[in-house]
């Protein structure tokens, strides 16, 4: 399957590349900085060189996949100012309507629920803190998450709240808040793996489940 990965040479991004290359799919990966890109991918990756911003660069990677994953989270930093993922995730979603591809997996937060999800004691403090500390990436988060679910694209936005290094555990909690318990830390090798999974699988369709280890 032709897969087109945004966010490809971040922590988690990078992992579920390699990830999807160990399940025989072909990858385009859209980075921003080429000399991030491990020398490990060779030839196996089309790389795409872009900014969020640039229509045209993410046009061109989305041209001929099937499902776009999207790696991408907001900048924690507080003097970040903008929402530029907002205008680049609006691209992304334009770019695939055009080209036909109706696939689309995310990351995003349990500060955000799920669309059949009520909030539980666990998810108002993680809106709490995320309100709190960091505003703007919050927003962001919020705004990203709209345009998706409000896209008519088939979707899927991995939810996590303290993605850690390490190996990966393969002791995944999946579910939703309310009915299912979910923890806090998960490595980020089980996020690409849950990521990269949701590829070729619909239980998920239009579902939001939060992982943990």
């Amino acid at each position: 399957m032709n897969i087109t990965v945004f966010g490809a040479t971040g922590a988690i991004g990078a992992l579920t590349v390699d990830t999807l290359l160990a399940h025989g799919h072909a990858v385009t990966a859209y980075v921003r900085n080429p000399a991030k890109v491990p020398d490990i991918w060779g030839d196996r990756v089309r790389v795409v060189v872009g900014e969020l911003s640039d229509a045209e660069a993410i046009d061109t990677a989305i041209a001929g996949a099937e499902v776009v994953v999207s790696a991408l989270g907001p900048s924690m930093d507080r003097r970040a100012t903008g929402r530029p993922l907002v205008d680049g995730t609006r691209h992304i979603l334009e770019s695939m309507s055009r080209h036909g591809v109706t696939r689309y997996i995310g990351h995003g937060t349990p500060s955000i629920l799920d669309p059949r999800e009520t909030p539980t004691l666990q998810t108002r403090l993680i809106a709490l803190m995320a309100r709190t500390l960091f505003p703007r990436a919050y927003e962001e988060l919020l705004a990203m998450t709209a345009l998706v679910t409000g896209s008519g694209a088939t979707w899927t936005i991995v939810r996590f709240t303290a993605p850690k290094d390490g190996p990966p555990k393969g002791n995944l909690r999946v579910g939703f808040y309310g009915t299912d318990k979910i923890g806090f830390p998960v490595t980020r090798a089980d996020i690409a793996a849950f990521t990269a999974a949701q590829v070729d699988d619909a239980t998920y369709a239009n579902r939001a489940p939060a992982i943990s280890n």
